[in-house]
């Protein structure tokens, strides 16, 4: 693990690893883990999700995370945002955090649009009159205000998640945090909101984008790195390390 030096960045992690624990056999019901459980019939295994991973950024830079499914990539993110503990290692970072992880988490589908908006604003930790005071730029950027007032479980999935990317974004971060959010709703929309993103990027924020998108992670940041079973395979100039994770790709 690496000896931690002077932190003059605004996120670091130092050798961070995080191992996680889950049942060797599939159980159907908490009834029956409470069985299995009381019984000692219940066995484990561990993996780690990420291994040895260190990574510093400063005010202002951009960074995409890329690599195949379960390489780790949310897994560094929620570590970053303090939802996930690492096992092992240290995470510091300076300034606001706006997680932008998981578009309408906090959503009720027999609530409105309206409803919904100020609930997810208060867990996100904003106040009613915070709310009160964002409403009209979150239901103007999200393009639903038509439907503002229909209860959730009439919205379709893609527009679920554009208003959860209008509550979440209205925000001034210090660091964000995105994962997968250039992907939602249809073109005109997706390209809303990567103005979005380059706006906080112009402000200074400091942006973590995980991406399939290697055009995505070429345009908007200045370096990436590359994740493979929860291990750097590489870190560097987001033009070089796409290209080589894409013939490595295309080598399998």
């Amino acid at each position: 693990m690496n000896t931690p030096t002077a932190f003059d960045g605004v996120v670091r992690l130092d050798g961070v690893s995080v191992r996680y624990t889950r049942p060797t056999e599939k159980i159907e019901t908490l009834k029956e883990y409470a069985i299995r459980r009381v019984k000692r019939g219940v066995r484990y295994n561990q993996f780690w999700a990420l291994r040895d991973v260190s990574v510093e950024l400063g005010r202002g830079e951009s960074l995409g995370v890329i690599g195949p499914n379960g390489a780790g990539k949310s897994t560094l993110l929620k570590v970053i945002a303090h939802v996930l503990r690492p096992t092992e290692g240290r995470v510091r970072v300076r300034g606001n955090v706006a997680p932008l992880l998981e578009f309408g988490a906090g959503f009720h589908p027999e609530l409105t649009g309206r409803e919904n908006i100020f609930l997810n604003g208060a867990l996100l930790g904003f106040t009613r009159r915070e709310m009160e005071s964002k409403y009209e730029r979150i239901v103007a950027f999200s393009e639903l205000a038509e439907v503002i007032d229909a209860p959730l479980r009439t919205y379709s999935s893609g527009m679920i998640a554009r208003l959860g990317f209008a509550v979440a974004s209205d925000v001034t971060p210090d660091v964000l945090l995105l994962d997968e959010v250039l992907a939602v709703g249809d073109e005109s929309f997706r390209r809303k909101s990567a103005t979005r993103m380059n706006e906080f990027k112009a402000q200074g924020a400091t942006i973590v984008l995980v991406t399939h998108s290697m055009p995505n992670v070429v345009e908007m940041c200045q370096r990436a790195l590359w994740l493979d079973r929860g291990q750097v395979r590489a870190l560097g100039a987001a033009s070089e390390v796409t290209e080589a994770y894409v013939r490595a790709a295309a080598n399998r």
